[in-house]
C-alpha cells in the first residue's frame, strides 16, 4: 500500500514533467515561428527579399548577400524594430563591390550673394583640394560650403572634362545653379540685360568642349523702356517697324498682326519690356498701325502715351481727315493723338540749312554744315570728341544766322544718335532728322527712336533707315576656339617665328608674327591653349627641354606684353618628342624646331589619377595646324652656335 503511493506520486510528477517538456516545446516553436514570421513579412515590406530569416528560440538569424553596406544595415535595423535587436544575429555577407554597379556621380554648384555651395558625389580618386582651390579661385570668394561626399569608383568617361567647363564657366556667372554629370552640364542663370544675357549665352557656348552636352536656362529680367517706343512706316511702298516694344505677347501678336496687314514682310522684333503707360498699349498700337496702312504711307510713332501721325507727302486731305478722325474716336484716352498732314512740295522755298555728321568705318567722324554760335561749335566738337575719341574727329561745320531755337538740341541729338551705328550718317533740318547707315547691335533702331521721341519729342519728324549687319555684331562675331587655332596657325604658314641661336629671344621678324597672333588672340576671348615648344634631337635632351620650356614661355610672355588676356593659357616645354619631320636632315630638323598653339580639351585617361590636373591635361587634343611653325634650333648653346647660319 505504501509502495503504491510512492509510485502514484512519482507517476504524477513524471507526467507533469512530460506535459511541462511539451508545453515549453510548443510555446518555443509558436515564438520560433512568429519571430521569424514577423520578420521575413517586414523585410519584404522594405523590399528585402534577398534577405534570409531563422530563429532558435528567441534568437533570430540574419543570413544572405546584401547589395550594400547600407542595405545590410537596414535589414539589422527593420529586424530590430519588430524583435529585440539584442535578439537579431547578424550572419549576413555584403556583394562584392566590383559587382555593383558604380553610382552616379554628378555636382551641383549653387552661387548667390551669400556665397557659393558644392553638393553632390565625386570619385574618391579626385584631389578634392585641388578642386576647391580652382573653384575658390573661379568664383573669387572663400564663401565656400562644401557638401560633396566621396563614392570610391573610377572615374567616369567625361567627368573631368564636364568639371573643367564648369569651373570655367562659374568665373562668368554671379548668381547660377550648375548641374555637372559626366555626360551634361546645365546651367540656370540670370543676367541685368538681354544684351548680357545674349553675351553670356555666347561665350559658354565656346567654352564648350566638343562632346560635351550644355544646357543653358539664361533669363534676363524685361528691360525697363523709357520712353515705351513704338514707331512703324511705310515709305516707298516698304513697311518696317524702326522700334516696337509690347507688354506682354498678347499685345506683341496684336501688333505685328496689324503691321503684317499693312504690308510688312518678314519677321519683326518687338521687345517686351516694363513701363507701358497702359495695358492697352496694343490695342492702341494695333490701330495706329492699321491707320497708317490705310494712308498708304506715313508714320506713326509712339512715346509713351503720346502719339505723332505724319502722313507722306501728297495723301490727300479727305482721306487723311477720314482716317485720323476713325483713330481719335477709337483710341483708349489715355494716348493723346498728334495728326500732321505735310503740305505740298514747294520748289521755289529757299535752300535748306543742314548739319551732317558722317563716321566712317574705321572710326573717323567728319562734322560739316552750319552751326549757331561760336559756342556751340566748340560744344558741339568737345562732345563728338568725348563720344569718338578726340583724334578721330574732324569739325569743319561754319557758324550762320537765322538757325531754328531748338538747332543746338537736335544737332546734339543726332550725335548721339550717330554713337549706336558703325558707320553711317546723321542729317539735321529744321523739319526733320535723318539717321542712316549700318549697325552691330539689333536694337539700334529701337533705341534710336526712342532717343530721338524723347529729345526732340514725339511730334517732331525724323527718319531711320539703319541695317543690322551680323557682321558686325562684336558677339555674333566671335570666332569659335577651332577657328581660332586654324586662324593662327594660317599665320605661321608662309612665316616662320624664329629665336636668336641659343636663347629663348623672339627675333625682330618674330615680333611682326606675334602682333598678328595677338591680335587674333583678342578677338577669340578666354578659351584654354597650351602653348607647345619642340626641338631638334641634337644636343642633350635636358637642354633640349629646358630650351623649349623657355621658349614657350616666351612667347606666353609676348603675349602678356601686347594685353591679351592669357589667365587661360599654359606653356609646356616638349623638347625633342613628337617629331613631325626626320632629324637625320637639316630640312628635318628645321620643321622640328618649332612652337604650335594647340586648343585644350580635356579627355578622361582610362587609368584612375589622384591629381585633377593631371587628368585633364592627360586628354588634351592637338589641334594645331599643319603650318611650319616656330624655328627652335633646340641643342645645347655650344652645339647650336656651328649651325646658327644654316638655321637662320
Amino acid at each position: 500500500m505504501r509502495l503504491s503511493s510512492i509510485f502514484a506520486i512519482a507517476g504524477t510528477f513524471l507526467l507533469a514533467a512530460i506535459l511541462c517538456w511539451v508545453a515549453a516545446g510548443f510555446s518555443v516553436t509558436v515564438i520560433e515561428d512568429n519571430s521569424r514570421t514577423s520578420v521575413r513579412r517586414a523585410l519584404e515590406l522594405q523590399g528585402m527579399d534577398w534577405a534570409e530569416v531563422d530563429a532558435n528560440g528567441l534568437q533570430v538569424f540574419l543570413a544572405g548577400i546584401a547589395p550594400t553596406e547600407a542595405t545590410r544595415f537596414g535589414a539589422l535595423s527593420v529586424a530590430g524594430g519588430v524583435v529585440d535587436a539584442a535578439r537579431v544575429i547578424d550572419q549576413m555577407l555584403v556583394e562584392d563591390a566590383a559587382d555593383i554597379a558604380p553610382p552616379r556621380f554628378s555636382v551641383e554648384i549653387l552661387r548667390n550673394d551669400s556665397g557659393l555651395s558644392l553638393i553632390g558625389l565625386i570619385p574618391a580618386a579626385m584631389d578634392r583640394d585641388a578642386l576647391l582651390e580652382r573653384i575658390v579661385e573661379a568664383a573669387k570668394t572663400n564663401e565656400v560650403t562644401d557638401l560633396l561626399e566621396t563614392a570610391d569608383y573610377p572615374v567616369p568617361g567625361g567627368w573631368v572634362s564636364a568639371l573643367d567647363y564648369a569651373v570655367r564657366a562659374l568665373s562668368k556667372l554671379d548668381r547660377a545653379k550648375i548641374s555637372i554629370d559626366a555626360q551634361q552640364v546645365t546651367i540656370k542663370s540670370m543676367t541685368d540685360s538681354i544684351e548680357d544675357k545674349e553675351a553670356l549665352e555666347v561665350e559658354l557656348r565656346r567654352r564648350k568642349p566638343a562632346p560635351l552636352v550644355v544646357a543653358l536656362d539664361i533669363s534676363a529680367p524685361r528691360p525697363v523702356i523709357t520712353p515705351f517706343t513704338l514707331r512703324f512706316l511705310i515709305e516707298d511702298g516698304a513697311a518696317r517697324f524702326d522700334a516696337c516694344s509690347a507688354d506682354t505677347e498678347v499685345a506683341r501678336a496684336e501688333i505685328i498682326k496689324a503691321a503684317t496687314g499693312a504690308g510688312l514682310t518678314g519677321g519683326a522684333e518687338c521687345v517686351i519690356g516694363l513701363g507701358v503707360p497702359t495695358p492697352q498699349w496694343g490695342r492702341a498700337g494695333a490701330l495706329a498701325i492699321s491707320a497708317i496702312g490705310q494712308l498708304g504711307g506715313g508714320s506713326v510713332t509712339f512715346a509713351d502715351a503720346d502719339i505723332s501721325l505724319i502722313a507722306a507727302q501728297g495723301t490727300p486731305e479727305d482721306v487723311f481727315d477720314d482716317v485720323v478722325g476713325a483713330l481719335d474716336a477709337a483710341l483708349p484716352e489715355v494716348f493723346a493723338l498728334h495728326a500732321v498732314l505735310p503740305p505740298p512740295p514747294d520748289d521755289t522755298a529757299p535752300v535748306t540749312p543742314e548739319f551732317v555728321a558722317t563716321l566712317s568705318p574705321e572710326g573717323l567722324v567728319q562734322l560739316r554744315g552750319r552751326l549757331g554760335s561760336e559756342r556751340l561749335r566748340e560744344t558741339v566738337d568737345s562732345f563728338a570728341k568725348a563720344r569718338f575719341t578726340t583724334e578721330n574727329v574732324y569739325t569743319k561745320a561754319r557758324v550762320a544766322d537765322g538757325l531754328p531755337v531748338d538747332w543746338p538740341v537736335r544737332v546734339l541729338t543726332g550725335l548721339e544718335a550717330l554713337a549706336y551705328l558703325s558707320n553711317g550718317a546723321v542729317v539735321v533740318e529744321p523739319d526733320t532728322l535723318r539717321v542712316t547707315g549700318n549697325t552691330g547691335h539689333k536694337n539700334a533702331s529701337a533705341q534710336i527712336a526712342g532717343l530721338l521721341a524723347e529729345k526732340l519729342g514725339e511730334a517732331e519728324r525724323f527718319e531711320i533707315n539703319v541695317t543690322y549687319q551680323e557682321k558686325l555684331d562684336p558677339t555674333a562675331n566671335i570666332p569659335t576656339p577651332e577657328k581660332c587655332i586654324a586662324m593662327i596657325a594660317e599665320q605661321q604658314v608662309d612665316r616662320k617665328l624664329n629665336f636668336e641661336p641659343g636663347s629663348s629671344t623672339i627675333d625682330v621678324n618674330g615680333a611682326s608674327i606675334m602682333d598678328d597672333i595677338a591680335e587674333i588672340l583678342k578677338i577669340c576671348g578666354d578659351i584654354g591653349i597650351e602653348i607647345s615648344g619642340y626641338t631638334d634631337s641634337q644636343g642633350r635632351e635636358t637642354m633640349n627641354q629646358q630650351l623649349s620650356q623657355a621658349r614657350a614661355n616666351a612667347v606666353l610672355d609676348a603675349l602678356r606684353a601686347r594685353r591679351v588676356i592669357t589667365g587661360s593659357y599654359i606653356a609646356v616645354g616638349h623638347g625633342e618628342a613628337n617629331p613631325i619631320a626626320d632629324n637625320a636632315t637639316e630640312e628635318g630638323r628645321e620643321a622640328n624646331r618649332r612652337i604650335e598653339f594647340r586648343l585644350i580639351q580635356p579627355e578622361i585617361k582610362e587609368d584612375d589619377e589622384t591629381e585633377l590636373e593631371a587628368t585633364e591635361d592627360a586628354g588634351q587634343e592637338d589641334t594645331s595646324a599643319d603650318a611650319d611653325p616656330a624655328t627652335d634650333p633646340g641643342e645645347d648653346p655650344a652645339a647650336e652656335e656651328g649651325t646658327a647660319d644654316e638655321q637662320n
